[in-house]
């Protein structure tokens, strides 16, 4: 009788293992849960700053709260099942605010046509992975620049966490400056930094998960984690297939579509190319393995946002975090997908882990990702040039786009 349970659990296992092919990767089911449950956490903010940077284009906050879930668990759970990639996808940060800003304040559509100019943008990257020219773009950039972008994305991810800290924070005398360290969020964001640097160091499992976790519980008694008042709460209805796709096949708004499509186009190639390598999910030749698979599982991830009712949907950098915790299969984003729906309905309790508690992971998954550095041979200037501006323009112009564009040219 007891060994029934155990060997369903085995069978359970042996599927997982032959479905995302874990051994041939080198994990187990184990490590890919807990990658996905880092790379989670790292992105949940986006839960509520998408909502709310949405919000002030005239939709519902309760709607675009369920749309933001339901954009994000779909599309990742997309790349999990159909490219087998350990990437997480939701609504993309810069893109809500050219939604916001660009589309429906300084254009005046209504947001019905802005989700249609969204929806046509996604089409419109289907159609060119379709092709497989998005990935001879990926297959044509430079290894020296591959290195960079890693770097890059690597400061890029320690400037966000050092802002989400107070770490770093705006200055009207040198543009930026260091935050007040007597401020509880801070010192709070501190001590998580040297928490998780000390367990990265000591090679301890799980180990940035466990500084979130822990930075989180001390932040009850400091004031900075607000303990939810519920635990539960029903999902609103989001603004599911309400966009206007004729309003949007205007002449005029041609321009609108493709700075979208580029915009999350050098946004995915930027993540994918700077963060696969980490993964193990670069050929020697530099292609990505199964990348077409990933590439058009973003695509559609656009699409399906566009058609519940939120702005362009995109691979995160912040799955970096789950990889540096040992992410290698779609079993990392399948985990990640069940906690975003899982959020449907427990978003108290998700909403609950503070932005300064995150911020270490941020730092921690940076100073790994910058190390890529040294790939690239400095003492080359025909190398050195275009690498070291493609690195240092994605923090100081807050964009992995402009930094990668700028890189090409």
């Amino acid at each position: 009788m007891a060994a029934a349970p155990q060997h369903s659990s085995t069978q359970s296992t042996g599927f997982l293992d032959r479905f995302f092919k874990l051994s041939a990767h080198g994990t187990n089911v184990k490590t890919e849960i807990l990658a996905g449950l880092t790379t989670f956490v790292t992105m949940a903010y986006i839960i509520i700053v998408n909502p709310l940077t949405l919000k002030d284009a005239g939709m519902d906050f309760q709607g675009l709260f369920t749309a933001t879930i339901l954009a994000a668990a779909l599309s990742t759970l997309v790349m999990g099942l159909f490219a087998n990639w350990p990437f997480a996808l939701a609504p993309g940060m810069g893109m809500n605010a050219f939604f916001t800003f660009t589309l429906t304040k300084q254009m005046g559509l209504p947001w019905q046509t802005a989700l249609g100019v969204v929806l046509i943008s996604g089409l419109l990257a289907v159609i060119v992975t379709a092709t497989g020219l998005r990935a001879l773009l990926i297959k044509a950039i430079p290894n020296s620049l591959k290195h960079a972008v890693g770097a890059g994305i690597g400061l890029f991810i320690m400037l966000i966490g050092l802002k989400n800290a107070g770490i770093i924070v705006p200055s009207e005398a040198t543009m930026v400056g260091l935050g007040s360290l007597k401020s509880a969020p801070v010192l709070l964001a501190l001590f998580g930094l040297v928490l998780t640097g000390a367990l990265v160091a000591k090679r301890v499992p799980g180990n940035i998960l466990i500084g979130i976790v822990v930075t989180t519980l001390v932040g009850i008694p400091l004031g900075v984690t607000k303990l939810p008042t519920s635990i539960v709460a029903m999902p609103a209805a989001p603004a599911f297939m309400q966009l206007d796709f004729v309003g949007a096949l205007k002449i005029g708004l041609i321009p609108a579509i493709f700075a979208l499509f580029f915009s999350d186009l050098f946004d995915t190639i930027g993540t994918f190319i700077g963060t696969a390598g980490k993964a193990g999910l670069l050929n020697e030749d530099g292609t990505l393995k199964g990348g077409n698979r990933a590439l058009f599982a973003d695509s559609i991830g656009t699409v399906l946002g566009a058609l519940i009712g939120t702005s362009n949907t995109t691979t995160y950098v912040e799955s970096a975090a789950g990889i540096a915790a040992g992410g290698r299969t779609g079993l990392t984003a399948v985990t990640v997908s069940a906690l975003f729906l899982l959020c449907l309905f427990f978003s108290p309790i998700a909403l609950a882990v503070p932005a300064v508690a995150t911020a270490p992971a941020l730092i921690i998954v940076g100073i790994l990702m910058a190390q890529a550095v040294l790939e690239i041979d400095l003492h080359d200037f025909y190398e050195a040039f275009p690498a070291i501006l493609t690195a240092v323009f994605m923090p100081f112009t807050f964009s992995i786009a402009t930094g990668l564009a700028l890189g090409f040219v």
